[in-house]
């Protein structure tokens, strides 16, 4: 009989998470700091919902509305969805990690591709689960991969639509055709956290399929063309099962006021949210370009980011593009972490941020003018 820990344990699983760290957020003393290492919206929120934050402030001492309704039936309203079949949290990460914590036991697999999102492994590590990644191809998600992986412990299957940090996407019929080849007890949660940002004829953030099917749901997040991450507030929809479980595990006041009252305007203020697309459609092409031009191999993207690569040797690695970018307060997100060693991860920032970076980066790799 073994004998008793001399301390508590935690459960089977969690020492083996190696923790979330975020993208750097900070510069040289005296450097003025561009952080292009989270994609964060350059526009900022909207006035709006700068507003009806700041109307919260008379308000501290009362609770929120445990059921976010107000804000459920804006997204509901904007969508065309029922607010009934919508659960708002703090961020789609809550959301993600509730979701795999309801649906997944120990023993269960989770699949996630190679590149995908590390809260996936977190989550299914810290629900007891067992974490299954797929190879992707080009960079991106293949359905076939996907399906050979699931076996009779596959529980829950996540897919990032499009994918951070490599920014690609799979159109909507490869997403339908993942759904059909599952098996029904198996969970599909579409992440589309980039949704807005996409210009594609094929592409579809989930929303027709969770309402058609019942083993879908999709995630979406304030974090970023919204400009809400400091509020942290995301959502998903999903059929009305999968709802009623979410809401019977999640915290009682999960989503704060003036995170409500700031996605109520947020998502109501279409105009800048059009500026938003608008700024991110010109910047996105021209900084692709730009250093496409410098000999760089760059992943094409549908988000606010891209994926710059590296070569692995020659004194231009990745690690020291990032110090010499660094230097000049210019943050890029390094992807190490997400098996990418000789590449960095760029937000799509202000004109004056992306001019700088490919000025900085031709200097890096001898080409300035």
């Amino acid at each position: 009989m073994a004998l008793p820990a001399p301390r508590p344990v935690p459960r089977p699983g969690v020492l083996d998470i190696e923790a979330y760290v975020p993208g750097k957020s900070s510069a040289p003393a005296g450097v003025k700091l561009h952080k292009l290492s989270s994609n964060e919206t350059p526009l900022g929120p909207s006035p709006k919902a700068i507003a009806a934050y700041g109307n919260l402030s008379g308000k501290l001492e009362l609770y929120p509305d445990g059921s976010a309704t107000k804000l459920r039936e804006a997204i509901a309203g904007r969508y065309g969805l029922d607010a009934n079949r919508i659960v708002c949290g703090t961020g789609s990460d809550e959301l993600l990690q509730l979701i795999t914590k309801v649906y997944l036991g120990d023993g269960d697999e989770g699949v996630f591709t190679e590149h995908g999102f590390l809260v996936y492994k977190i989550a299914i590590l810290a629900a007891g689960g067992k974490p299954v990644v797929v190879p992707e191809t080009n960079l991106t998600a293949d359905i076939d991969a996907i399906l050979a992986a699931v076996t009779p412990r596959t529980k829950i299957v996540f897919l990032a639509n499009p994918n951070n940090p490599t920014g690609t996407y799979l159109p909507f019929d490869e997403v339908k055709r993942l759904q059909a080849g599952l098996p029904p007890h198996v969970l599909l949660v579409l992440d589309a956290a980039y949704a807005e940002y996409v210009r594609r004829n094929d592409y579809a953030s989930g929303l027709e399929l969770v309402a058609t099917s019942e083993n879908v749901v999709m995630t979406r997040t304030f974090s970023k063309i919204y400009g809400l991450a400091n509020l942290r507030l995301g959502w998903a929809y999903g059929p009305a099962h999968i709802i009623d479980a979410l809401n019977r595990t999640r915290g009682p006041f999960n989503v704060n006021g003036a995170a409500i009252e700031a996605g109520v305007a947020a998502i109501a203020d279409e105009a800048h949210i059009a500026l938003a697309i608008e700024h991110n459609d010109k910047w996105l092409a021209w900084t692709t370009a730009e250093l496409e031009k410098l000999g760089l191999t760059v992943t094409p993207s549908v988000g606010n980011f891209l994926l710059i690569h590296f070569p692995a040797a020659g004194g231009k690695s990745a690690k020291e593009a990032d110090a010499f970018l660094t230097q000049r307060g210019l943050i890029l997100r390094s992807v190490a972490s997400y098996g990418l060693p000789d590449a960095l991860r760029m937000t799509i920032g202000s004109e004056e941020a992306n001019r700088l970076v490919v000025a900085a980066l031709a200097e890096f790799l001898g080409k300035a003018a």
